[in-house]
């Protein structure tokens, strides 16, 4: 499967369409929301310190994730020059495959390209979603706090 990561913004109509239809496990809702709530976060009221990210596996929305910054950061995240990871979210049917990895390892260049002024990335983890923080400490994420 050939991925890229685009901003929500740059996705055809049909790829929107398509994205509505992401789904996680029951789960995973807990952790990281459903579609529409991070949908609902980026649309609803737009903002320009928020930016929603979609990975597409050919051409095809199989992954998501928002980056906030500035006035939308988290109480938790209160730093010049930061941006926050949220919601990352792979479809159920296409999880075990590497793509959210594919999203972590493709997120420091387009978070270059989006906001060239940050110089931290920062999330949050449940301490009981293990599966997340065996990922991202996997792809080199540490621990802050």
């Amino acid at each position: 499967m050939q991925t890229r990561l685009v901003d929500y913004h740059d996705l055809s109509a049909s790829q929107r369409q398509q994205l509505g239809y992401l789904e996680v496990t029951h789960e995973q809702i807990q952790f990281s929301g459903d579609i529409y709530t991070a949908l609902n976060t980026l649309l609803v009221r737009p903002s320009p310190n928020i930016c929603g990210f979609v990975l597409l596996g050919d051409e095809k929305p199989v992954g998501f994730f928002l980056l906030k910054r500035d006035d939308c950061l988290p109480h938790w995240a209160q730093e010049d020059l930061t941006a926050t990871l949220h919601a990352l979210q792979i479809d159920h049917r296409e999880q075990g495959k590497g793509l959210g990895k594919a999203c972590l390892q493709a997120l420091p260049a387009a978070l270059r390209l989006k906001w060239p002024d940050i110089t931290q990335l920062m999330l949050s983890v449940d301490a009981d979603n293990s599966a997340a923080i065996g990922l991202y400490t996997g792809q080199g994420w540490g621990g802050y706090r």
